[in-house]
C-alpha cells in the first residue's frame, strides 16, 4: 500500500510538471528563437504601419519579429513606412496605426508567405495583389479615437485578425504549396562578425530625410535601438524600445511610377548591402530571382551568410542616396 501511495504521489507531481512545462516545436523561421507547438506551422502576417510623425507613438511594433523600413514615396521628404512581420499574431493587442500598401511590399511579404494587413493603396498594387502568391486583408479594422485625423486612427487586434482570416477563407497555417523553409540561416550561438568594422551608429538621416531614421548600438542588450524624428522609438502601450539583434541594409534602385512620387523598388535583381550585428558590420551582396523568390544575402567570399538569432531590421535604401549612409 505504501508503495502504491508513493507511486500515486509521483504520478500527481509528474502531471503538474507536465502541465506547467511549455513544449517547444523548434525554432521560428523568422527569428531562430524557440516557439511553441501551437504556432509552429502558423503563417505570419505583415502589417503596414504609418511612420509619419503624427502617427506616433506606434502600438505593437516592438513585438514584430522582422521590420522593413521602405521609402513610401519620393514626395514628402521621402517619408518611410514600416512593414512589421509577426509570427504570433493571434495574440496581438492594439497594433498600428495601419496604412496603405505599395507594390514592393507585396513582393517582399510573399517571401514569408505572410498575409498583408493594410488599408488600400494606389491602383498600381492591383496587378500585384491579383497574383496567386499574394494574400491580404484590406481596411475595415478597428477605429480608435485618439484626437488625430482619421487616417491615423485605424488599428488591428489579434482577435479580429483571427475572425478576418476565417471570413476571408485564408489559411492560417502553411499548407502544401505554401510551405516556407527558414528565410535565414541562423548561427547556433550568439556570434561576433569576423573581420567586421565597427558599427555602433547607423545614420540614415540623409537618406530618409523626413523621419531621419537611425539605429544605435546598445551594449547592454547587444541590440540596435531604433530612432526616428530625433527620438528613440518606444511603444505607446508599454514603453518597450524597438530594438533589433540584426540589421540588414540593401542598396536598391527604384522606378518612379508617376509625378506623385509613387514608386516600385527593383527588388528583383541583385546589389550591394551590409549586415550588422553585435557592434560590427560586413559588406554583403543580395539577390532575388523572382517575385516569389527569397532574397538571399552573401558575404565577400560569395557564401550565404548566417545571422544571429533575434529580431531583424531590413532597410531598403534607394541607390541614388546610398552614398549618404553613415556607419561608424
Amino acid at each position: 500500500m505504501k508503495i502504491r501511495r508513493i507511486l500515486a504521489a509521483l504520478t500527481s507531481i509528474l502531471s503538474v510538471c507536465m502541465l506547467s512545462t511549455t513544449v517547444y516545436a523548434g525554432a521560428s523561421e523568422l527569428t531562430g528563437l524557440e516557439i511553441s507547438d501551437s504556432i509552429a506551422s502558423q503563417r505570419p502576417v505583415a502589417i503596414m504601419v504609418d511612420n509619419e510623425k503624427k502617427a506616433l507613438k506606434h502600438y505593437g511594433t516592438a513585438e514584430a519579429d522582422i521590420v522593413y523600413e521602405i521609402m513610401n514615396s519620393t514626395a514628402n521628404g521621402r517619408i518611410t513606412r514600416l512593414m512589421c512581420i509577426y509570427k504570433d499574431w493571434a495574440n496581438l493587442g492594439q497594433t498600428g496605426s495601419i496604412r496603405s500598401v505599395r507594390t514592393t511590399n507585396v513582393m517582399l511579404a510573399d517571401e514569408y508567405n505572410a498575409v498583408l494587413i493594410h488599408d488600400g493603396g494606389p491602383f498600381y498594387i492591383n496587378s500585384y495583389l491579383a497574383q496567386p502568391y499574394a494574400a491580404h486583408l484590406s481596411g475595415g479594422f478597428s477605429r480608435i479615437k485618439n484626437g488625430k485625423p482619421r487616417e491615423f486612427t485605424e488599428y488591428c487586434f489579434g482577435s479580429e485578425l483571427v475572425s478576418r482570416f476565417a471570413k476571408a477563407g485564408l489559411p492560417t497555417t502553411y499548407t502544401i504549396g505554401l510551405e516556407r523553409n527558414s528565410h535565414f540561416n541562423f548561427y547556433g550561438e550568439d556570434t561576433l562578425l569576423q573581420g567586421g568594422s565597427s558599427a555602433v551608429n547607423i545614420d540614415m538621416g540623409a537618406i530618409f530625410v523626413h523621419n531621419k531614421s537611425r539605429l544605435a548600438y546598445n551594449p547592454g542588450t547587444r541590440t540596435y535601438d531604433y530612432y526616428d524624428y530625433g527620438t528613440i522609438h518606444t511603444d505607446a502601450e508599454d514603453g518597450q524600445v524597438l530594438t533589433f539583434k540584426n540589421v540588414i541594409l540593401q542598396n536598391v534602385s527604384f522606378t518612379q511610377l508617376d509625378p506623385n512620387g509613387y514608386l516600385t523598388y527593383n527588388v528583383i535583381g541583385s546589389g550591394s548591402g551590409y549586415y550588422i550585428t553585435n557592434g560590427a558590420v560586413i559588406p554583403i551582396t543580395w539577390k532575388k530571382n523572382s517575385e516569389t523568390g527569397f532574397t538571399r544575402y552573401y558575404n565577400a567570399s560569395g557564401a550565404e551568410i548566417s545571422i544571429n538569432k533575434g529580431k531583424t531590421y531590413i532597410g531598403i535604401l534607394p541607390s541614388d542616396t546610398w552614398g549618404s549612409l553613415i556607419i561608424n
